[in-house]
């Protein structure tokens, strides 16, 4: 069993930077694929960045390319996200996943894990 904890969430102006923490207890992440998804009001959960723990290919969605850096922190067993030139769009509820199998990562039939999720909000 995992337990995954983000944390970082918040306001932002435009143009602004956040990072977002994934901590993950109860087992290391070693072996796993971590991903960020997000949530805005009234639309369906899609997916942001993915990194898989053993060799460290990271994946993300064209909206978010260039803007967003998924990286991991083996000692901390934690997972970031840093996000840059934050957009109005990038608002929603984002949430960090973990699975055990790094295929087809860019959905979410790979994640058993999901952590409660933390809010950002970016206003223009």
């Amino acid at each position: 069993q995992v337990q995954l904890v983000e944390s970082g969430g918040g306001s932002v102006q435009a143009g602004g930077s956040l990072r977002l923490s994934c901590a993950a207890s109860g087992r290391t992440f070693s072996s796993y694929v971590v991903g960020w998804f997000r949530q805005a009001p009234g639309k369906e959960r899609e997916f942001v960045a993915a990194i898989v723990w053993v060799g460290g290919r990271t994946y993300y969605s064209d909206s978010v390319k260039g803007r967003f850096t998924i990286s991991r922190d083996n000692a901390k067993n934690t997972v970031y996200l840093q996000m840059a030139s934050l957009k109005s769009e990038d608002t929603a509820v984002y949430y960090c996943a973990a699975g055990r199998t790094p295929l087809l990562v860019t959905s979410i039939t790979p994640y058993d894990y999901w952590g409660q999720g933390t809010q950002v909000t970016v206003s223009s």
